[in-house]
């Protein structure tokens, strides 16, 4: 048995929190800088000026960003660790207060969604937890931005609409979208589960880092046609057109009900903010 502190696990989400919003990830770096070479005219200029971007948010420790986001917490839990010292979703909720205060990174959750007061701290956070296996802690950070959020959708097709429903509900929703999510976007995709899982899954399939293959071939063969299609929706970097709509599409499945076929589109933006690390 490995005993965490909680003490621990809150400076670690806080220093996940101010890195995610100042410092793009490589994978988005590396997918902006590929994209580069094959675009022209606006869409080069717009991809050119968002690279620059990332550059002074690095010299200057200032956020990608304006929009720093709600921030997302997905934590992977050893059933071997046993927390010490304290209330584990009040040690993440702790590091985002301290992260969002020290880095002084904006405050944009309201604690109503009705009633609209700030909470001044950007908490509380959006929480997922997992049990797996080991004697390790898994921390994923990503502040995610209600200008992608927002052009996401759900959506309970039913088995009959089949793999050409799911395709055309996540190219809709691309194309609804348009210039909102800031483009080049990642786009996260969950299908299966029920209403709530799907989301999860889709949410969760944006902090997969660019590049990597998804090990189901006949996933990695659906992103990539999705991806492709997406791409030649000539949406383009900032939604001025271009060969560049989408940096990359992540699919997730679970198991589902034999008369379900949920299906969850999730959009990250430009910089899709995340940052991890193991305790």
């Amino acid at each position: 048995m490995k005993e965490i502190h909680v003490s621990d696990i809150t400076s670690k989400v806080a220093e996940l929190c101010i890195k995610a919003c100042v410092v793009v990830s490589p994978d988005v770096r590396a997918s902006m800088e590929q994209a580069v070479k094959i675009e022209k005219g606006t869409a080069l200029r717009v991809l050119e000026d968002m690279i620059k971007n990332q550059d002074i948010a690095i010299e200057r420790n200032m956020p990608i960003c304006q929009d720093t986001g709600l921030t997302v917490v997905f934590l992977e839990i050893g059933q071997d660790v046993h927390i010490v010292g304290g209330d584990l979703t009040d040690a993440v909720n702790e590091g985002v207060r301290k992260g969002y205060t020290e880095g002084y990174l904006r405050k944009s959750v309201v604690g109503d969604p009705l009633r609209r007061t700030n909470t001044n701290d950007n908490t509380p956070a959006i929480i997922h937890c997992d049990i797996v296996p080991g004697d390790k802690l898994k921390i994923t950070v990503s502040p995610k931005g209600v200008g992608s959020e927002n052009m996401s959708r759900l959506k309970m097709l039913t088995p009959g609409d089949g793999i050409e429903g799911v395709k055309n509900f996540v190219l809709e929703t691309i194309k609804a979208a348009g210039s909102n999510p800031c483009p080049p976007i990642v786009v996260g995709v969950g299908v299966g589960g029920n209403l709530e899982y799907s989301a999860k899954m889709a949410k969760q399939a944006l902090v997969r880092d660019i590049g990597t293959k998804n090990p189901d071939a006949y996933l990695a063969d659906l992103e990539a046609e999705l991806l492709e299609k997406i791409n030649a929706l000539d949406i383009g970097p900032a939604g001025l057109g271009g060969a560049t709509t989408a940096m990359a599409v992540h699919v997730n499945v679970y198991a589902t009900h034999i008369a379900g076929l949920p299906v969850a589109v999730n959009i990250g933006c430009h910089a899709n903010r995340h940052e991890e690390a193991v305790l």
